[in-house]
């Protein structure tokens, strides 16, 4: 808390709420809201957007009608279909197989790469989740202090509140 300021009742209740009444109810940096995109953008680098832009085109049946193409049209200048005596890459297809084998390790590699993104940005969106939390209850205690609103008989119902839904999550699973 600020030491200038005195601690209202409602600060000295969250104070409390962690078990010390120590005069901190935080750390001064879940007092501010940040913005995702400017935290996401620290850390965003070029090879991220393309691996993103790769794996978002690998994902898509345009990927496939081109894949289907490509290997109807190996297929059959390698069988003779079109006609020219020329085959490069004979039955069972293993130049084939290596491209698609070589293909398919990349890809999994910018997969892999847009998953490891999408976690940090979900990390970033928890912390921005738990400021907003912190500060939603700290204007909850407040206003109900200014209503003259027991915090400690809140908090006992809270409590039990969750008591009971641990119990009835319990009771479902089984």
């Amino acid at each position: 808390m600020d030491p200038i300021h005195e601690p209202c009742a409602a600060c000295q209740a969250i104070d409390r709420l962690d078990g010390v009444e120590d005069g901190r109810i935080g750390r001064p940096e879940h007092f501010r809201t940040r913005q995702e995109r400017t935290l996401m953008d620290a850390l965003t680098r070029v090879q991220d957007h393309a691996a993103d832009r790769i794996t978002m085109f690998a994902g898509s049946m345009k990927f496939i009608y081109i894949h289907l193409a490509w290997f109807g049209v190996w297929i059959g200048l390698n069988i003779g279909l079109a006609g020219i005596d020329r085959e490069f890459d004979k039955f069972p297809f293993g130049l084939l197989t290596l491209v698609v084998s070589l293909e398919a390790i990349f890809l999994a590699t910018f997969v892999m790469i847009s998953q490891n993104r999408q976690a940090a940005r979900s990390d970033i969106r928890t912390q921005l989740d738990f400021e907003n939390n912190i500060r939603s209850e700290i204007w909850s205690i407040h206003i109900g202090q200014a209503l003259g609103i027991d915090s400690g008989h809140v908090e006992e119902i809270v409590t039990k509140a969750i008591q009971e839904s641990i119990k009835h999550l319990a009771s479902v699973e089984r």
